[in-house]
């Protein structure tokens, strides 16, 4: 089983599931936009398979078909 969980500003998103012997936590925080995060509703929303996820994650507005701005940085300090 899989849990995502978004923060306030939907600027930071964090992934929760369990591997055989303990849990894996993956986190993303974005630099200048903010996650698609699905609409509020009263069960929630769940993935229907791993491409909803990838979509997600790659900044993919599912409802207006666009991705997040591409970042290029010389250098980082």
């Amino acid at each position: 089983m899989l849990f995502v969980f978004c923060n306030r500003g939907r600027d930071k998103i964090k992934l929760l599931y369990w591997e055989r012997n303990g849990f894996v936590v993956w986190y993303k925080r974005l630099e200048k936009q903010r996650f698609k995060w699905p609409r509020q509703c009263e069960s929630g929303y769940e993935l229907r398979d791993g491409r909803d996820l990838n979509f997600l994650l790659d900044g993919w507005d599912i409802w207006r078909n666009k991705p997040h701005e591409t970042l290029y940085f010389d250098s980082v300090s």
